[in-house]
């Protein structure tokens, strides 16, 4: 795939596909021909304008006002509907009631209390994994990890809950363009979810002091909408279980693929854990862009994007900038990129992020103490998905 910067317009623009499946292999050789474009680049085929350099991907994530989730952070309609009232989707001053709610359960004052519980589970797990000597770190390791822990903490009834983890790739597959084969073929998904979250997970059927529990609860004081239960229910869970599943993927096989800096991380596992988690989060972002509306001119070094327009942040391009990281694609733990983009920032970032990093350093301590190297033992697939990054398998022998 090659790209052209068309002469003679406002903006730069390019003919790359964010959403072909050769891109969604490996995105990285178009994310820098995007970033070598221009401040900002226009794709004419989809009409939306993408930023790709961190310096302004950071920008818009820290100035909510100019850059808006309030229209949506999707490339249609549909699923920005879907995602009214979430907080994903919504600013200030409603935003901060959302926020609230959620904070009472997932700041990292209360995500530490779970942290005993998560790295037993996480030590039985990988007992059995390292005892058989090889496995697939994703349909072995992180689906039996992340789903039931996500599952506990929310409180959903049983019934329906093991369609979680296929509604939570496709939901990342609705994101897409309204045009895009994948999108369309992932919206029965969508209605599945939403119908399961209005008809089953009603504040009878959840479990009593679960984050489901809470969301009704503050509906009930009238803290936050009724009409934002169910979405708000759904932008936590099916978010949080997808992403965290890749980012596990895409640890094991960063040390499988870098044996010497998994050396240097079992040397001293709690003192390079938070760099380590920051480092694999800035090389293989869980996900990849978000969009944002402009609600004025934004002057990109002399270009400007009119006020309307739909604009990508990059989140995984940001991430590979050599103009804010040095030597961007290679994997190093001693780098601490504590700045990475991942997990969004300003007042819409990640609100899961402290749960996910908690449960993949449990595993990654867990690997550390019985685990002196990995092997990739076949060609691994990865899920192509419009919004996010993730292995389809990973099979690993362990030393």
């Amino acid at each position: 795939m090659t790209a052209s910067v068309l002469v003679g317009q406002t903006l730069p623009a390019c003919n790359i596909d964010l959403f072909d499946d050769t891109h969604l292999e490996n995105p990285y050789p178009n994310y820098k021909l995007l970033r070598d474009a221009g401040p900002v680049v226009h794709l004419p085929d989809l009409n939306i304008t993408v930023l790709a350099r961190y310096k302004a991907i950071r920008y818009a994530l820290d100035n909510w006002q100019t850059f808006s989730s309030g229209d949506g952070v999707s490339l249609n309609d549909l699923l920005n509907k879907a995602w009214t009232g979430t907080l994903i989707a919504t600013d200030p001053p409603y935003h901060s009631a959302l926020r609230a709610v959620l904070n009472e359960r997932v700041s990292p004052r209360q995500i530490r209390k779970l942290t005993e519980d998560i790295e037993a589970k996480a030590e039985q797990l990988v007992d059995e994994l390292v005892e058989r000597g090889s496995f697939d770190v994703i349909t072995d390791c992180a689906y039996q990890f992340v789903p039931p822990i996500i599952l506990d903490l929310i409180g959903f009834p049983k019934e329906g809950s093991e369609n979680l983890l296929a509604w939570a790739e496709q939901i990342f597959n609705v994101n897409g363009p309204d045009s895009n084969k994948k999108m369309q073929e992932a919206v029965p998904s969508l209605t599945k979810m939403f119908e399961w979250l209005e008809k089953d997970c009603t504040k009878e059927r959840v479990k009593p002091g679960g984050f489901a529990a809470t969301i009704h609860e503050a509906a009930e004081r009238g803290d936050i909408r009724p009409e934002s239960v169910v979405p708000l229910m759904a932008g936590y869970s099916i978010p949080g279980t997808d992403t965290t599943i890749g980012l596990i993927g895409s640890a094991i096989y960063l040390f499988a693929n870098n044996p010497e800096q998994w050396q240097r991380f079992c040397e001293n596992p709690d003192e390079l854990m938070r760099p380590a988690l920051a480092e694999v989060l800035r090389m293989e972002s869980p996900v990849q862009w978000f969009a944002r509306v402009l609600k004025q001119d934004y002057d990109a070094d002399g270009v400007v994007v009119p006020a309307g327009s739909r604009v990508l942040l990059l989140f995984g391009a940001g991430n590979r900038d050599e103009r804010h990281f040095s030597n961007p694609d290679h994997f190093d733990i001693s780098r601490n990129p504590m700045d990475h983009l991942a997990f969004g920032g300003g007042i819409h970032g990640c609100p899961g992020q402290h749960l996910a990093q908690l449960q993949v350093s449990s595993l990654l301590k867990a690997l550390a103490r019985r685990v002196k190297r990995f092997e990739v033992t076949d060609t691994p697939r990865r899920t192509l998905n419009n919004t996010t990054r993730a292995f389809f398998n990973l099979p690993i022998a362990v030393f």
